[in-house]
């Protein structure tokens, strides 16, 4: 679910560069751009789910956000002289992204205090949700930050059934690895024990969150909200 903040912040976007002429479509799997690209152009997701990353020297890949709909992609230093990128983006799905160039949108949002106002917002937003992030894998090691991961997939896809919070949306465990920073061998190890505990379950590669609770209290969760604990 979006926040006020990031609903406000895509809704003037939208309104400010939308044209059908910059909107492209993205097959599942294709990057969108790689660490230590040159920022031409803003991303803006209109539909489909993506992935920001980095791929450490030995080739591990580590999955900071994934978006999915009505989402803006700013991962750069903003108004600074020829930025480049220090991530990755790649799409999860197939992806219906609009494009802008970025020294119009950053002349734009200078000139329009309602717009600046909201993208400070929105990145102040941001700021905390990665301090947040941080916080959770260094204090809690990777059974934690498993933990927290899960937790925030819940609040980013989750739906509520009879069993408990379906997650909508299908991980590997590797992908899951790949968003803590651990092996496969250890997520592994780790849900199962969640399993044979009736924390949660799985099938056809989406999780189940049946004790949501016992989740929080290991991890200390202070109950955030939503559009600060979240995977995007």
């Amino acid at each position: 679910m979006m926040s006020e903040i990031q609903l406000s912040l895509y809704s003037l976007l939208i309104q400010n560069f939308f044209d059908i002429n910059k909107i492209i479509n993205v097959k599942k799997g294709t990057l969108l751009f790689q660490e230590r690209d040159p920022v031409n152009k803003i991303y803006i997701l209109l539909n489909g789910t993506l992935s920001l990353g980095r791929i450490h020297e030995k080739g591990k890949e580590f999955i900071l956000k994934i978006l999915h709909d009505e989402e803006a992609l700013l991962e750069y230093q903003l108004f600074k002289r020829s930025p480049r990128y220090h991530f990755f983006s790649r799409t999860i799905t197939d992806c219906e992204i609009l494009t802008i160039d970025r020294e119009e949108f950053e002349e734009t949002v200078l000139k329009d205090p309602i717009l600046l106002t909201s993208l400070t917002s929105w990145l102040s937003t941001g700021y905390l949700k990665a301090h947040m992030k941080c916080q959770d894998l260094i204090m809690n090691g990777k059974k934690g930050g498993l933990y927290s991961i899960l937790i925030r997939l819940c609040h980013s896809f989750g739906k509520k059934t009879d069993e408990g919070i379906l997650i909508d949306f299908p991980l590997t465990h590797q992908e899951l690895a790949n968003m803590t920073f651990g092996t496969r061998e250890v997520m592994q190890r780790i849900l199962k024990e969640l399993r044979e505990a009736d924390i949660i379950s799985y099938s056809n590669q989406k999780f189940t969150i049946k004790n949501i609770a016992f989740l929080k209290q290991s991890v200390d969760c202070q109950n955030c909200p939503a559009d600060v604990c979240g995977l995007n």
